[in-house]
């Protein structure tokens, strides 16, 4: 029985050891919320729905206690099966999942597009316990026949939400229908829309329920700024803030391919250190985008919401929407991208005058206006969330010196 009276370590669960040692030699201690409830339920091998907020450590969550269990049983192939929206997030989750398979002599691949099958193959014929993989890639190989899932004991779905808003549900329902029945089913997700609510009642059995904080809003420590901008005028804009901000690294989104690539490469020729990431790029240049922000060679990153949720990019001081997100959940997930574990950060979205629906459906979802930051003959922008005379924000001290756009 575990002592609530002082805060939970990992090692107060019932882990493998190898796994807690893994734990113990990147630092890591005191389990995130998300993780002390949804371990506890995985490592008795219930279904579980675990709805939490981007950047809260679900992968831990899921990969501590399935690894643990598989390495309870006797050893065989494509046992654990994890299925992610994206590529970027199939490859991080494996990297994390292959840290912890390492010390139990187990072995893991990630399955997904934009590279060649030749070296995936190769994995896999060599056997592996844990496959993570995105649904259209895994098809591929299933109707190859280069693997199959007989031994299956637990699936996994990651971004469980994200996948259906990518068209995904066909595909799953095609892959679900080739694994064992009787399996562990896992679901994480950062919102449970009734689609994701029907998905869940089909294909699991009685799962238990976890839902950690206020999965529809931004943690507080997301400091939100609107600024009123024409269309024509948010080039300028985005360099004027990008000059006056104290920023350390920005993840700055756009709605479109095209509309990244131009302002990816007019922010280059104004000698910012930039990097574009969207969905047109081959895996291989996606990926160097991602290391270089990662590891401070790019200061920026020009991205689609294809780096909207799930990638492990830690201390991004500034999100900043070019584009406003056209709904609530997208907005939140974008933002959640800065202030990680507890971390401050700035999200300013550019909102013009036709971006007014979106920007009320926003603060709707918030239940609270966002602080607007206006220049000298910038446009009135009004959100019809509530009367225009509450809209007048005062503005909070600034944290840590920083500035945001000056009123000129």
């Amino acid at each position: 029985m575990t002592d609530t009276s002082k805060p939970l370590k990992f090692s107060d669960f019932e882990l493998d050891p190898h796994c807690l040692a893994v734990l113990q030699a990147m630092k890591i201690t005191d389990p995130s919320p998300v993780q002390a409830q949804a371990i506890p339920v995985a490592l008795e091998g219930r279904d579980l729905v675990v709805t939490a907020q981007t950047g809260t450590g679900k992968t831990l969550a899921f990969a501590l206690p399935s690894l643990t269990r598989l390495a309870r049983k006797k050893s065989g192939v494509n046992r654990m099966l994890v299925l992610a929206p994206t590529r970027e997030l199939c490859a991080q989750v494996e990297s994390v999942v292959q840290a912890l398979c390492k010390p139990l002599k187990m072995h893991s691949v990630a399955v997904y597009g934009g590279v060649g099958m030749h070296g995936q193959i190769e994995k896999l014929s060599r056997g592996c316990e844990v496959i993570v993989a995105t649904p259209g890639r895994l098809l591929d190989h299933l109707s190859r026949k280069n693997l199959k899932f007989d031994n299956l004991e637990i699936l996994v779905f990651d971004e469980a939400d994200r996948m259906l808003d990518m068209g995904f549900l066909p595909d799953i329902r095609k892959i679900v229908k080739l694994l064992p029945q009787k399996r562990q089913t896992l679901m994480f997700s950062a919102t449970f829309a009734p689609t994701l609510e029907r998905l869940a009642r089909d294909m699991m059995h009685n799962p238990e329920r976890i839902e950690v904080g206020f999965t529809a809003k931004p943690v507080d420590t997301v400091r939100q700024i609107v600024v009123p901008v024409r269309e024509e005028e948010k080039p300028r804009i985005l360099l004027q803030l990008l000059e006056e901000e104290h920023i350390d690294s920005a993840l700055i989104f756009l709605r479109t391919i095209r509309r990244t690539e131009r302002v990816g490469r007019a922010l280059k020729g104004s000698k910012h250190k930039t990097a574009v990431i969207h969905g047109d790029l081959p895996q291989q240049q996606r990926q160097r985008a991602l290391d270089g922000f990662r590891n401070g060679k790019y200061k920026i990153l020009v991205a689609t919401d294809v780096a909207a949720r799930g990638l492990d990019i830690d201390d991004i001081s500034h999100v900043i929407n070019y584009d406003i997100p056209e709904n609530p959940d997208d907005y939140v997930h974008r933002i959640g991208r800065t202030a990680r574990a507890e971390r401050e950060g700035d999200a300013i979205t550019l909102v013009t005058p036709s971006d007014h629906a979106a920007l009320a459906s926003i603060e709707q979802a918030l239940g609270y206006n966002i602080e607007r930051r206006v220049y000298e003959g910038a446009p009135k922008i009004l959100s019809i969330y509530k009367p225009p005379e509450l809209l007048q924000s005062v503005i909070p001290k600034r944290r840590r010196g920083r500035s945001l756009l000056r009123r000129r």
